[in-house]
């Protein structure tokens, strides 16, 4: 779930880009900048005990222009390029949290809310390969933790069909692991004992299919497997070391 927010920030991020690439191809026409509109569903395997699944509705209304690109809540802005590195800056919601409705598990505990990061992002493309960077910052005081993401994909196309398989490595500092992890003294509950959260590294391989040519617009399913380090699987309200992740997105210009 730490690389949910992540991976749907860079899907929706490179969709526009990936369409305006291939809409030549599917439509005769390229729509590099404009309104966009759209959906995307995501569905979290959850790794807390007596918590299942989490579903995230998410409309999309967005606009991409030359370097600032807006889709929902998702923000990037392009601030430079050099060669084929770019940086970005960007901001992402972090779909986490529960409260006590949740689950058994939760009884006593304060709720850990949803939040917003911000960071930066570095890109390389060449060819069909992909190599990217981010470091997020918690911006609205939840957890002030830092998380710092790296994916290595590559493109493979099928006739109208796009296959990018990923694997990426991601860093949770402390302060994150223990705001949605961490077990206070106040918060024990009969199924729980204080636990304080630390640094941890999680990975994870996915999968996206990716296709233009579908109602006009852009539409990608993609699923993600993590696993999570120790600070996390380590937790009384874990009883999983990873997960499966999955999300349908489309969109498409006004």
């Amino acid at each position: 779930m730490k690389f949910y927010s992540i991976f749907l920030l860079i899907a929706l991020l490179s969709s526009t880009a990936f369409a305006e690439q291939n809409r030549g191809d599917a439509r005769e026409r390229i729509e590099p900048n404009g309104l966009l509109y759209g959906f995307g569903l995501g569905i979290v395997q959850e790794i807390y005990k007596g918590y299942d699944y989490k579903v995230i509705p998410l409309p999309i209304i967005g606009y991409r222009g030359e370097n600032f690109r807006i889709l929902g809540p998702f923000v990037s802005y392009d601030a430079f390029q050099v060669y084929d590195i770019k940086l970005s800056l960007q901001a992402a919601p972090r779909f986490q949290g529960f409260d006590d409705s949740d689950s058994y598990i939760f009884e006593n505990m304060a709720p850990r809310k949803f939040s917003m990061d911000a960071g930066f992002g570095l890109n390389y493309q060449k060819s069909d390969w992909k190599i990217s960077f981010s470091g997020m910052y918690d911006v609205l005081g939840r957890s002030n933790g830092f998380e710092a993401t790296a994916n290595l994909s590559r493109v493979i196309r099928r006739g109208p069909l796009f296959f990018e398989p990923k694997v990426s490595v991601s860093y949770l500092d402390a302060k994150n692991v223990n705001y949605y992890y961490g077990v206070k003294a106040n918060e024990v509950n009969p199924y729980t004992y204080q636990y304080q959260g630390e640094s941890t590294v999680n990975t994870a391989i996915g999968i996206s299919i990716s296709t233009p040519i579908l109602w006009g617009g852009f539409t990608q399913i993609a699923f993600d497997y993590t696993w999570f380090g120790a600070g996390i699987s380590d937790s009384p309200l874990v009883d999983d070391d990873k997960n499966l992740s999955s999300r349908l997105l489309f969109s498409k210009f006004f």
